[in-house]
């Protein structure tokens, strides 16, 4: 019988690395994408290896990141083109199985094992070749992880970066994973990883020796399904690429450090989040059509209200009937703290009115952040359900 075989494979610093490979004449130089390049407090979101050589980090204010890096280039986001080339990656990923699920736009899921036997070649032979046709096609690399499930298959492309395989076996799962540090594993965020310290949980293998009924006390169904998935009882499938379900709702939600209520201000942080729904949004294809946005007022009262509309993905469209939503129950009388939106009544979206999008001038957003942040400082807005991500900024890493 076959081995059950899979391999996650994730694109190395993506954005900076498509930056890289389709602008030659920034080869060799330390390369960053940030959030607002013509502002010193600008947010680098990304960046290439020189870059994280020299100290740049996910994370810093561009003033930060210059003052470590004073050669560092800074270059804005380029959305529509980051989804071109996840879709030409996925076309690669379904000329080896059509088990190909995405995790967000740099990172994949396949199922090979209907191929191993077509193909004569083992896992890690076919994680070789797609490393290397990529470096070849693509001009940048990915690092590979396989294993006998997903959960491993992600660990092994997290444990080797750049441009590398990492093979973890089910006889050897174990060995190789159970010393690590518990949140190596997707899933175990750094508020879930302090509360697992506090009762001396600090690795996977000490988390797996856990009893069920105490996880799911603890997490729920979900912490138990983790739990069979760590020891290797459970194994999720990778679903077929063309059968990728509507998520049922897509949304962010936002808190401010400092108390807002001007409308103009509020709509920014508005658009903040809908230009991050919509990175979802055009990610896995699709378009909603109800739209909601909440509040909770610095008296810690909530308020909120939702409203259909025609299918949209854009981010200035969900920023437009989020404002016109508040409007209709809001009357900005009390500083804001926190705001959410949310969109719902998802369907796969026509991939003609996706290319037509990417054709239009640029979203407005960037300068909307721009001007908030100038108002209140560069860390006026961070991401509720990251919060120490951005307390500790300097702390945060991207792999």
């Amino acid at each position: 019988m076959i081995e059950r075989t899979i391999l996650h494979s994730d694109v190395n610093n993506f954005f900076a690395s498509v930056e890289c490979a389709t602008r030659p004449e920034l080869k060799d130089k330390p390369v960053a994408v940030a959030g607002d390049p013509e502002k010193r407090t600008g947010i680098i979101l990304a960046k290439n290896e020189i870059a994280k050589k020299s100290g740049v980090q996910t994370g810093q204010t561009i003033f930060e990141a210059k003052r470590i890096c004073p050669e560092l280039v800074c270059l804005s986001p380029h959305y529509g083109l980051y989804e071109n080339i996840s879709q030409r990656l996925h076309e690669v990923y379904l000329q080896y199985t059509d088990l190909v699920e995405p995790l967000g736009l740099d990172e994949c899921w396949l199922d090979v094992t209907p191929s191993l036997k077509v193909l004569g070649k083992t896992g890690e032979e076919i994680a070789y070749e797609i490393k290397e046709r990529i470096k070849k096609e693509f001009g940048f690399t990915v690092s590979v992880g396989v294993s006998f499930s997903k959960i491993y298959a992600k660990l092994g492309s997290d444990l080797k970066k750049p441009d590398a395989v990492t093979v973890i076996p089910k006889d050897k799962f174990k060995e190789i994973a159970y010393h690590l540090p518990l949140n190596s594993i997707v899933g175990i965020g750094r508020r879930l990883n302090s509360k697992f310290k506090l009762i001396n949980i600090n690795t996977i293998g000490e988390f797996c020796a856990l009893k069920e009924s105490y996880i799911h006390d603890l997490l729920g169904i979900t912490g138990v399904k983790l739990l069979q998935n760590l020891r290797g009882s459970e194994e999720d499938k990778v679903m077929c690429y063309y059968d990728q379900p509507a998520p049922k709702s897509v949304g962010n939600g936002t808190t401010t450090i400092k108390d807002i209520q001007k409308r103009e201000d509020i709509e920014k942080v508005v658009a903040f989040l809908a230009e991050k729904i919509s990175k979802r949004l055009i990610a896995g294809h699709f378009e909603g059509k109800t739209i909601s946005i909440s509040i909770k007022s610095n008296e810690l009262k909530r308020y909120g209200k939702s409203a259909s509309y025609a299918p949209c993905f854009a981010s200035e469209t969900i920023t437009a009937h989020a404002m016109q939503i508040l409007d209709s129950f809001y009357d900005y009388s009390l500083p804001i703290r926190a705001v959410r939106v949310n969109i719902t009544n998802l369907d796969k979206i026509d991939k003609a009115k996706q290319i037509s999008f990417f054709d239009e001038k640029p979203s407005k957003t960037a300068i909307g952040i721009k001007n908030i942040t100038s108002k209140y400082g560069s860390d006026v807005i961070y991401k509720a359900s990251d919060s120490e991500k951005f307390i500790n900024r300097k702390n945060h890493r991207e792999e």
